[in-house]
């Protein structure tokens, strides 16, 4: 069996019928998986990851990107998280006996049916990307819904599928093969955003922090405290541990305490393995001493 991962982001967390009508397009859908999905209300961004075969799980993502266009108007949308479509990003990564290639390959196949079908704008990005400048997502968003009018005018912006203007209400989408990625995100307890926003910049990658992390810094209005709020793009090379203790050390210098951390989304057990490994000092520690691992090994061997 070959099993791809997909975390599409919709720009809606707010509205849970809306959620649901999305997420409900994936349930029809047989040898897809829904593993997980959750919303936030002050991002107004809600985060669903699915599992399945290439086909059906391509046919999945394009029948929810579809949904989200039809019940999200960005035009009346608003939330801490940049954005620039009512389907924001659809990642794809290698699970099980799929390539990295195989994967970029997907994600043309999906990109040029949203552009052809549904009318909306598709960039290629990650290991996907058609030119170094759109690797990086943050550079594809930027100037998000509001200004990609006037962007996507421009020569370099022109988009790998579709129309060469903006949706007018599910503006633009971006589409790709990436590695595994996790959604950390700090609390700190102080409502002052500036606390939050210098503590992300000393840890996010393009303003001299750690190779892997992007980071911004939010309001998260409903608790009255603000947010780190990161992407760790390769935990294996920047692992949680190693991010959360500077943020620990930054805070401190402002003299603001952390209350709390959250994963979005679904995390590996070796990410989990290796926090335990730091903090708890384990001497000879692996993953082969987890059990459910030591469970999942067992079963494979039998089949």
């Amino acid at each position: 069996m070959k099993l791809v991962e997909s975390v599409p982001n919709f720009s809606e967390g707010r509205r849970k019928e809306v959620i649901e009508g999305i997420v409900n397009e994936a349930r029809k859908i047989r040898r897809v998986w829904i593993l997980d999905y959750s919303s936030d209300p002050d991002h107004n961004r809600s985060v669903v990851t699915l599992v399945g075969e290439p086909e059906p799980l391509l046919e999945a993502l394009f029948k929810m990107t579809k949904k989200a266009a039809e019940l999200i108007d960005l035009r009346k949308h608003t939330g801490e998280h940049p954005r620039m479509g009512a389907t924001d990003v659809i990642p794809l990564v290698p699970i099980m006996n799929v390539t990295k290639d195989e994967c970029i390959s997907l994600s043309r196949i999906l990109g040029e049916r949203i552009g052809n079908e549904l009318n909306i704008p598709v960039y290629l990005y990650e290991q996907s990307a058609t030119s170094p400048t759109r690797e990086n997502l943050s550079n594809i968003r930027k100037g998000e819904f509001e200004g990609f009018s006037e962007k996507i005018k421009m020569k370099e912006w022109k988009p790998d599928f579709g129309p060469d203007k903006v949706h007018p209400s599910a503006g633009v989408v971006a589409v790709g093969c990436r590695e595994f990625l996790i959604a950390f995100n700090v609390n700190l307890g102080t409502d002052n955003i500036e606390v939050a926003k210098k503590i992300a910049k000393a840890v996010r990658h393009i303003s001299g922090g750690f190779r892997y992390v992007k980071a911004l810094g939010f309001k998260l209005e409903e608790r009255k405290i603000v947010q780190v709020s990161m992407n760790l793009t390769n935990f294996k090379k920047t692992p949680i541990h190693r991010v959360f203790e500077v943020i620990k050390l930054e805070a401190e210098r402002y003299g603001v305490p952390i209350v709390g951390s959250e994963i979005v989304g679904l995390i590996p057990l070796n990410a989990l393995s290796s926090v335990a490994d730091f903090y708890l000092r384990l001497e000879k520690f692996d993953s082969s001493t987890v059990l459910e691992n030591k469970i999942l090994q067992k079963i494979v061997e039998e089949e």
